[in-house]
Order: C-alpha cells, then structure tokens, then sequence
C-alpha cells in the first residue's frame, strides 16, 4: 500500500508541476505582446528558470540522501504555489523574471523528478523502469490534460488567470503529501543498499559519468527549445491559438505513450535501446521541420518529437544505480538532471536569440538537428559501457 500511495503521489506531483511548467509557453505570445518584449528576453526568463531549478534539483538529490523525502517535496511544493500563482497579478517583465525564473524556478525544481525517482526506485528496485515510467507519465499526462484545459482559459479569460489556477493545483497536493510514508533513505528490500557504490568524486574519474552527462545535456537543449517556442512557433505559421495550445498537449499525449513504453522496455532489455530510439525519432522530427513547416508538418513534428519527449526520464535514476550504485544516488543523479535542465535553458534563450535576429526558428531548428546526431553517437558509446541492463534487485 505504502508504494501505491508513493507512486500516486509522485505522478500527480509531476502532472502539476508539468503543467505549470509548460504554462509559461503557452502564454509567451501574449505575454510578450502586453508587456512589449520580445521573445529572447521571454526566452533568457525560461533559461533562468531552468538553471535555478536545475541547481535545485541537485539540491534536492542531496537532501533526499539524508532527510524524510516528504518535508523535502512538500517545501518544493509550497515555494512552486507561490511562484507560479503570483504570476497573475505580475505588473512588470521584472516580476515574470522574478516569480517564474526564482521563485518557481526553486519550488519546481525541489518537488521534481529527482527525488519522486529515487523514491519509487528504492520501493520498486526489481521493477524501477515500469515505476519511473508511471511517475514520468505525470509529466506528460499533466502537459496534456493541464495545457489543454488552460487553452481554453487562455482563449476564454486570458493570460493571467492560468496561473491563478495552476497555483491553486500545487496547494491541492498538500493533503495528499501528508499521506505518504516517511522515507529512511533507503530501498525495502535491501536494508544496506544506500551504502554501496561510488562517490560523486569517484564517479566524476569514469568515462561513464561524462557519456551520461553529454546525452543528458543535449537532451535538455532539445526538449525545453521545443516546450518553450513550439506554441509561439505554430502561430506564427498561421496556426490559430487554440489549436497551437493544444499542439503542445497533444504532445504530452504522445509523451504519455513514450515515457510508459520506456520504462517497461528497460525491464526487458535493458537502457541503451529506448535511449537510442529516442535520439534517431528526434533526427527525423528536425529534419522534417528542416524540410517543411506546413500545419501538416508542425502537426507531424509534434506527434513524433512528443514520443520522445519524455523517454529518457524514467531511465535517468536507473541510468545512475546502475553506474555507480546507491550510496550517493540523490546527489550524482540531481547533478545530470541538473545538466540536463541547466542546458535546456541553454535551448529555450538560444530559440529566442536566434528568432529575435532572423525572424524565424530555421537555424535553431538546424543546431537541434545536430545535437541529436551527437547524442546517438553518445548513446551508441554509452553501451559499450555495459551499464544498460535491467536489475534484478
């Protein structure tokens, strides 16, 4: 009962959280438009955002390694309501820098993916890739269900009453939060399983680590470039606002289907194959925008870059436990989920520098393009590494 509980709560953790996130990309435009900026300077908030929340998910993989998991997340969660609901009564760009970039930044990236991971990982260690799965389903579940019924706000009310109901969402949590078991810090099944494995320093000296965390890196760059500038991008084709909104749920759909077919393909054959996948989708999604951008081929890119948008997340901590172990596996997992989230603020400001001097997406298209090939490379690299095999316990 108690993994049910955990996993029900760290999926609707992720659906919120998701939500909200994705939020701020739904509302660029007309954001940008009230406050007279222009997408780059939009852009350089996401990347705050992501390099703030990226640093605290390592803070918070630190923190899940030595206290309850459930104060942690429940702080996370506190500090993400208040930044993401504050948004609606924002009056200058300082304060969507402010509340979004800082605040939220902070709260979203200490109630994330991090430390629901290695909850589950620890509760479900012979199954970790169907559970992570399920947990980062939440994420696209939330992007799809939350997305879509705030396009309809958008489109109905305007901007800012989004984030009056996404604030609303994280405070609802709470009770459900309270619920969970408290958590020791390790998995129940192996009673000294915490205490094996490298260090972060000797992790550091293996070329594992910096495979991991160059495939990690690009992938962030792809995927926070599309969730930030994919809405802004269909309507500049022509693409109405309520259909460019659900553009990208329907790419949390897709995402759905890909995070759940990554976790249970892990279990019977291992990392390397979904990871893979993953890339090479992405190889063909660039390359189709490279060579269209009719509805047709926006619509395309969606559904095909949606599959792999959330592939790699439920392998990450099992990605981790298999390299190093469990002693540290808060602290070494946070910090590649950190590169992963500090480079997709890289992608969301470099989406809007290149746009704000082209007037188009083309060469930011062209540097996504590239990175995927790369990250194939890297991932064909990794498993010659011997890393990818599902655990048994």
């Amino acid at each position: 009962m108690n993994g049910l509980i955990v996993l029900a709560a760290g999926f609707l953790i992720m659906f919120v959280g998701s939500g909200a996130r994705f939020a701020f990309g739904l509302t660029l435009k007309p954001m940008a438009e009230e406050f007279s900026l222009g997408r780059g300077m939009l852009g350089t908030t996401v990347a705050v955002y992501y390099v703030v929340t990226a640093v605290c998910m390592f803070l918070a993989g630190r923190l899940i390694d030595r206290y309850d998991a459930r104060n942690v997340l429940a702080a996370g969660i506190i500090i993400s309501a208040a930044g993401i609901g504050l948004i609606a009564v924002a009056r200058e760009p300082w304060h969507l820098f402010a509340l979004y970039g800082l605040v939220f930044g902070i709260g979203n990236g200490i109630a994330s993916i991090t430390p629901v991971s290695i909850l589950v990982t620890r509760l479900y260690p012979a199954r970790a890739g169907a559970a992570n799965g399920i947990i980062s389903a939440g994420m696209s579940a939330g992007q799809l269900f939350m997305i879509a019924a705030m396009a309809f706000v958008l489109v109905a009310s305007g901007w800012r009453p989004v984030y009056v109901w996404m604030g609303l969402a994280h405070l609802a949590l709470l009770p459900l939060l309270l619920a969970m078991p408290r958590d020791n810090g390790r998995s129940e099944g192996s009673p000294n399983a915490a205490r094996e494995g490298l260090t972060f320093k000797e992790a550091t000296r293996t070329r594992r680590f910096w495979l991991l965390l160059g495939i990690y890196a690009i992938c962030g760059l792809d995927d926070f470039f599309v969730s930030t500038h994919l809405v802004a991008f269909a309507q500049d084709k022509g693409v109405d606002t309520l259909l460019a909104g659900n553009l990208l749920a329907l790419m949390g759909l897709t995402a759905l289907a890909g995070a759940l077919w990554s976790g249970w393909e892990y279990d019977k054959r291992g990392l390397v194959w979904p990871m893979l996948l993953c890339f090479l989708l992405r190889i063909a999604s660039f390359g189709l925008l490279l060579v269209s951008q009719s509805t047709l081929a926006v619509t395309g890119f969606t559904l095909v870059f949606g599959i792999t948008f959330l592939m790699t997340a439920p392998l990450t901590v099992i990605a981790v436990r298999n390299a190093f172990g469990t002693a540290h596996l808060g602290t070494i997992s946070g910090f590649v989920v950190m590169v992963h989230h500090g480079f997709g603020g890289l992608g969301a400001w470099l989406g809007g520098v290149l746009f704000d001097s082209q007037g188009r997406y083309d060469a930011a298209f062209a540097v996504m393009f590239v990175s995927a090939l790369i990250a194939a490379w890297l991932t064909v690299l990794l498993g010659r590494e011997q890393i990818g095999q599902p655990r048994t316990a």
